[in-house]
């Protein structure tokens, strides 16, 4: 039986309470691994390595960060079979995504950071008799707590542009999720990033949340999850004048016209609802389709649903794996049971699939208007609604219509309307005729309750570097 431990520095360590807690395969209902339950003193521990190294890494240039940086990516490669099944394993995804997109992506993070940081300018501006220059300096220790659906992707993310900036990072993975992430200690370590300047604790956030955001040290914190939580981690920062990052929620709008190019707006629409299981903060779970095309593309899209290939992740062609947890499964499920008392007909899914494992059919609901709970609350599952409307004003309104405000696709070969569309979409993210084409150098989050602040770039390396002038006169 695996175990995973704490990673600080530079060594694998059990909790200073000895305390377990348990990681479940979701697609067989069976243990896979016992994971150490940190609490504040283990989190203390961690800062305290993280402080004893910080002097000598943020001394380091930006190009020898860097190095240290591409080789973690390179080692990743070099493991994309085993550690893309531990994450099919650890999450239920199907094997093939984790193997053509979150591990990759989790090295292309860091080879992208490795190299923004040699193109981080800093700024001059003179004066007569004098000149300013403004240098962007590390934080020190920072906190990068990621979430449980996609494991190493998202917490690669976090840490390559604290790393590169010069920073020490006390990393904090999902407890559903931990067991990629866990072995980024001995990566780091083989690649040569010194001992205390990348700690990962495990265990539940409610044991060592407050030490992760609250200790004096701990200096900037950032943080992908549920809006509930970054509610709770706003606040224990605020007190303490701390910058924060904040990728929460989404309750995302697809929107379709009459005129899009009808083939690719089907595939979009269906891939945008049901990628990962629904378990994606970009997925676009409002489908809103013009009056024109509404009955037939809704017959299309309830024939590629039910043609999506639902079983075993570990097996070739599976294409719906299982959701990550019994308290997940559970919590979509009663949301699909909410959605049919307040009138929503099911179009197609709505069951569990099978009788083992945490598999739910992708799910279409109609019926349901725009201000019913179904619609406005995230479920982050695979389950989607449908519903028409007639002009470009009822659409905007529509999908401006929750409190989320994360990413929006809009489906539409009229360019003039597209742009006057996003133009008045409250989001930070808008995809015109395609969803989740990511360029890494462009700032991602939210407005509303989906987020605070933006990541990507040289927004992740600003928020990770405080700014200092310096005016010499001469």
């Amino acid at each position: 039986m695996r175990k995973v431990l704490n990673f600080i520095n530079g060594e694998y360590c059990e909790g200073v309470k000895g305390e377990w807690m348990e990681s479940i395969n979701p697609a067989t209902e069976e243990k896979l691994a016992d994971v150490v339950n940190s609490t504040s003193e283990d989190v203390s521990k961690a800062i305290e390595a993280a402080k004893k190294a910080y002097p000598a890494w943020s001394a380091q240039s930006p190009e020898r960060r860097a190095k240290v940086l591409r080789k973690m990516a390179d080692i990743i490669k070099s493991r994309l079979d085993e550690l893309a099944t531990l994450e099919s394993l650890d999450n239920g995804k199907p094997l093939a995504v984790a193997k053509t997109v979150d591990i990759p992506r989790a090295a292309i993070n860091l080879q992208f950071f490795a190299d923004a940081i040699g193109q981080f300018s800093q700024d001059a501006y003179h004066m007569k008799n004098a000149v300013n220059y403004t240098r962007r300096q590390p934080l020190g220790i920072v906190s990068c707590i990621s979430p449980w659906n996609l494991p190493l992707y998202l917490f690669t993310w976090k840490i390559a542009p604290a790393l590169a900036a010069g920073n020490c990072v006390i990393g904090k993975p999902s407890e559903v999720t931990p067991i990629t992430a866990s072995l980024m200690g001995e990566i780091a370590k083989e690649a040569g990033l010194p001992n205390g300047v990348l700690n990962i604790l495990h265990g539940q956030g409610s044991r060592m949340g407050e030490e992760l955001v609250q200790n004096k040290l701990i200096k900037a914190v950032s943080f992908t999850g549920s809006t509930t939580t970054g509610k709770v981690i706003s606040k224990l920062a605020a007190s303490e004048f701390k910058k924060v990052s904040l990728e929460m929620g989404g309750k995302n709008a697809t929107i379709v016209f009459g005129d899009c190019d009808y083939d690719k707006a089907l595939a979009g629409v269906l891939r945008a609802a049901y990628s990962n299981q629904g378990q994606i903060c970009l997925c676009g779970s409002r489908i809103l389709i013009h009056d024109s095309l509404y009955e037939r593309m809704k017959g299309d899209l309830i024939e590629e649903i039910v043609k999506l290939k639902i079983g075993d992740p570990m097996a070739a062609g599976t294409q719906q794996g299982a959701v990550v947890s019994k308290e997940h499964f559970e919590k979509i499920i009663s949301c699909i049971e909410l959605a049919k008392e307040e009138g929503g007909r099911i179009l197609t899914g709505g069951n569990r699939h099978g009788d083992t494992g945490y598999f739910i059919e992708p799910t279409l609901i109609e019926g349901l208007g725009a201000n019913c709970q179904t619609n406005q609350q995230e479920i982050f599952g695979p389950v989607a609604t449908i519903q028409s409307f007639k002009t470009e004003e009822e659409a905007i309104e529509l999908a401006n219509g929750t409190n989320y405000g994360l990413a929006f696709s809009v489906w539409s070969e009229n360019s003039s309307r597209t742009h006057r569309i996003a133009e008045k979409l409250d989001a930070g993210i808008i995809w015109i005729n395609t969803w989740m084409l990511r360029d890494l150098r462009t700032p991602f989050g939210g407005t509303k309750d989906s987020g605070v602040g933006r990541e990507g770039g040289f927004d992740a390396l600003r928020f990770f570097t405080e700014a200092k002038n310096i005016c010499i006169q001469y």
